[in-house]
């Protein structure tokens, strides 16, 4: 069971550079966490994919389709009041840290590409090379 980043969900479900790494970590531990705000992150995500033209409406649809039957009964609450610690003893934002707290929460690992939750929340955030490797 692990905790993943947008970033994980959407090298998954968007083909690209960093799909097979995302491909090794589900075959690793397909038991992924997150918090509801994926979805929002995942969103926007999409958003951009559109507005560059890299994906049409109904394909966004589609992924975002996908995504939402992958993490089925994967989402779990997080106490605001621990997101506003982390955020206070660090330089993430909000968002970032809902997903750093929920594995803090549940004493799991969390995946992500991001540099700066990974470079503030070593204990808790790893990448997703590290992961494979371990």
């Amino acid at each position: 069971m692990i905790v993943v980043d947008t970033n994980v969900i959407a090298y998954l479900m968007l083909p690209g550079e960093q799909t097979h790494l995302a491909e090794q970590v589900a075959a690793a531990d397909n038991r992924w966490l997150v918090p509801p705000i994926w979805r929002s992150e995942f969103r926007n995500v999409l958003t951009l994919y559109l507005r560059r033209g890299q994906i049409s409406l109904n394909q966004a649809r589609a992924v975002m389709n996908r995504a939402e039957r992958l993490l089925n009964r994967s989402e779990q609450r997080v106490r605001s009041r621990d997101v506003l610690n982390l955020v206070h003893a660090s330089s993430c934002s909000a968002y970032d840290c809902e997903f750093v707290a929920l594995a803090q929460q549940l004493g799991v690992r969390l995946v992500t590409a991001d540099k700066r939750i990974l470079r503030d929340f070593p204990e808790t955030a790893v990448s997703l090379p590290q992961f494979i490797e371990r």
